[in-house]
């Protein structure tokens, strides 16, 4: 079952769920609460490389490590997402959920009429999370958007669990994003078993 807005904000106030900065008035919804866009992010460069090979997934990290480039924007600037263009942006808030909720990650209506994907498939913020949070972008319409630090990009909503995971996400060995600060590449490499 979803918490309410009430539910979040006890949850909140009782140090439960951590939300850094504190959202504002206008950031807190009916059952969630919009995040705001850092200035950083993390895009592709056209490369030598003729493809990513998924399946080798040791090579995989560095691939993308050595595809991929910073970009920073200043507070009053943007950062530019071209149709059919992928890039890596990162919540400004920094998420910490205990062992018995999960959040769930969506894009703006808003955003999305104009193209807009904020999440491509990664919508599941694990129990036991603490850091920013990556987001997939994607252009999916026929203008170019342009992103600005500080604005509303997507809502987080969370979840009660039945009873507390005995797996909480930052506890699990091989955790591959926990405590992520900025917007990281895949890590992939670090699966076991592949």
């Amino acid at each position: 079952m979803k918490l309410s807005d009430v539910d979040i904000e006890s949850a909140i106030a009782r140090g439960e769920i951590g939300i850094s900065p504190a959202p504002t008035e206008e950031q807190r919804g009916s059952f969630s609460v919009d995040l705001t866009l850092a200035e950083h992010f993390r895009v592709f460069d056209h490369s030598q490389h003729p493809f990513i090979d998924l399946a080798t997934s040791h090579s995989v990290y560095a691939m993308s490590e050595k595809l991929m480039r910073d970009v920073t924007v200043k507070h009053d600037d943007a950062f530019y997402l071209h149709p059919g263009e992928l890039a890596l942006g990162v919540t400004r808030e920094r998420i910490r959920l205990p062992n018995t909720i999960v959040g769930w990650l969506d894009g703006r209506s808003s955003l999305a009429r104009l193209g807009l994907m904020v999440h491509i498939t990664a919508h599941t913020i694990d129990p036991g999370w603490d850091g920013q949070i990556t987001l997939e972008f994607y252009n999916s319409g026929r203008f170019p958007l342009a992103l600005r630090p500080g604005m509303r990009i997507c809502a987080l909503s969370f979840e009660l669990l039945t009873s507390p995971t005995s797996r909480p996400y930052t506890a699990k060995k091989g955790a591959k994003y926990a405590n992520q600060d900025g917007p990281l590449a895949s890590r992939i490499d670090r699966d076991k078993g592949e």
